[in-house]
Parts: structure tokens; sequence; C-alpha cells
């Protein structure tokens, strides 16, 4: 049997336990949230470090982009080091691949012209591919990185200005303490209305999930939501809230769709391989065996 573990920073009320069989093989997929604290984090890597397949690093991104420069988080640096002999990932190596590949599930899917919808990312720093995706579509583009990270309500309306933007700021911003741009801990399970112009202007709202649900309006009628990292009790939220169609980039495992962190650290374990020594070929190759890819889901 394989195992696989997620070590998150964010809240334990959202940890969660799957059993699959993939390629003839069970698996073990467990997400365990240390509620905020980094230093949790780092012991329970190096308690399991040797003893699992694969490590996901969840609530927490190691990297963060602009364009093809990637510039590291220092907390998940710290956290990623105390892993020395089981692979740990991100989810990183999937995003421009994985989530790249849902624009065009999109495209195919929804019973609505994709280049005529207009698109908040709540933060694209950490799924660029997506952003160019939906860009290069030709969706009319809100990126939302300073607005829901920062707290600055100024919205970037162009790949270009989000990339410049992104240039600027990323090497300050990663050596910020996470918990500074980003809920952690107990503040996951926090949504209070805020920024609403930028949802009611949007036709499809993408990126991570708790950043969507830190300021989520009362109505998103007949919204599209594009996310990952998402409970049972997440979507019946976006259910009475009027959302149309849910999209997710990962399948559901025993109810829940896993964070990419999780579905890199499966491709990882299946491979054999380190993290450096997979393609995109190799992750586009393993995906298609293992079956991953994204789901739609009509809500109202």
């Amino acid at each position: 049997m394989k195992r696989i573990v997620s070590i998150s920073l964010g809240s334990s009320r959202r940890d969660h336990l799957a059993k699959v069989k993939l390629l003839g093989e069970q698996v073990l997929i467990e997400r365990l949230g240390t509620d905020g604290d980094l230093q949790k984090a780092i012991q329970m890597v190096r308690n399991l470090d040797g003893t699992i397949d694969a490590f996901g690093m969840g609530g927490i991104d190691r990297y963060l982009f602009a364009g093809s420069q990637r510039y590291e988080v220092r907390d998940a640096a710290k956290i990623a080091a105390a892993a020395k002999k089981t692979p740990i990932v991100d989810g990183s190596g999937l995003k421009n691949t994985l989530e790249r590949r849902v624009v065009t599930f999109l495209k195919k899917k929804l019973p609505v012209k994709l280049q005529e919808q207009k698109v908040l990312m709540v933060s694209a720093v950490d799924r660029f591919g997506m952003a160019e995706a939906f860009d290069e579509m030709g969706c009319r583009m809100i990126f939302g990185d300073l607005i829901f990270a920062l707290g600055v309500p100024l919205p970037l309306r162009s790949i270009t200005g989000l990339r410049r933007t992104a240039h600027l700021l990323l090497p300050v911003v990663t050596r910020l303490p996470f918990q500074m741009l980003y809920p952690t801990g107990s503040k996951q399970d926090e949504s209070v209305p805020k920024y609403q112009k930028y949802y009611q202007e949007a036709d499809i709202i993408a990126g991570d999930f708790l950043y969507i649900n830190k300021c989520l309006p009362e109505s998103l009628a007949k919204k599209i939501i594009v996310t990952n990292t998402i409970t049972d009790s997440d979507v019946q939220n976006l259910q009475k809230r009027g959302v149309a169609y849910l999209v997710t980039s990962t399948p559901d495992l025993e109810g829940r769709s896993f964070g990419t962190n999780v579905i890199e650290a499966l491709v990882v374990a299946f491979s054999g391989k380190r993290p450096d020594e997979l393609g995109e070929g190799d992750y586009l190759k393993l995906m298609g065996e293992l079956e991953i890819g994204p789901r739609l889901e009509k809500l109202n």
C-alpha cells in the first residue's frame, strides 16, 4: 500500500482520509492540518520522513510565479527542508499542466462561450498557468492578487500588468510570514463579505478556494466557480448561494477534492522518481494512467 500525507498549515477541521485503488494498488491519502503552526508542520514532516511514499505541502505554496520566473516562499522552504528522505511537493509541478488543461476542459463542457466570459482570478501568482490559459482564450480578466492577498483594493486587468507587479513584489512578499498573505489555521473557517463588486462583475470566479471563500458574497447566482481543495460542506454552501457550476481541477476522492499538492505527491509516488526528475510529459502520462482530471458539477 502506498501512503501519501499532506501536511497543511490549514485548519485541522478540514482533515480528511481517503483509501482508493489506483493502478491496482491500494493508496492511503491523509490530510493533516496544523492550525497555522509552522513549527508543528516541520516536526510532523520530520516524524514521518522516510516512512511514507510522498508528502504534500498544503495551506502554503513553496513557489509563486511571474511567468516563467519562480520565487520561493521562505516559510515553505523551512517545511521542505525537514524532509530528508521522502519527496515533498506543493503542487506547483502540476499547476502549469493540470490547471492549464482545466481551461480547455471548460471550453468543451460549459454551455457558454468561454471567450465572452469575464474571469476573476482571486490569486494568479500561485496559478500562473491557469491565468495565462484564460487570457490566451480571450477572456476578460480581473486579477485579484493585490486585493485578496494584500488587502489593496486594486484589480489588475492584464497579464502584462500582473507579470510586472509580480516581478516587483514577489521578492519581498515571499519573505514575509505566510499567515500575513493567506488564511491559515482557524482563519480558514472565517468568511466576511467584502470586495463584492469584483465577485459580481465576474462570470467565472477562479483560484484557491480559501481566497474565494475569504470574502464570499451572500449571492453568487449564475456564477461559475473554478477551484480545488473543496469539501462537501463547501459545495453545499456554494449551492445555497446560487452557484450554477462548480469545476475542480482534480477528481473527488471519497467526498473531497484534494489540493494539487496531494495529486502531485500521488504522481511522484507512482513514478518512482524524484520530483526534479519529472517533466511535463511525465506528469501528463502519469495523470492519464491514474485517470486524474478535472470534473464539472451542476449546482443550480
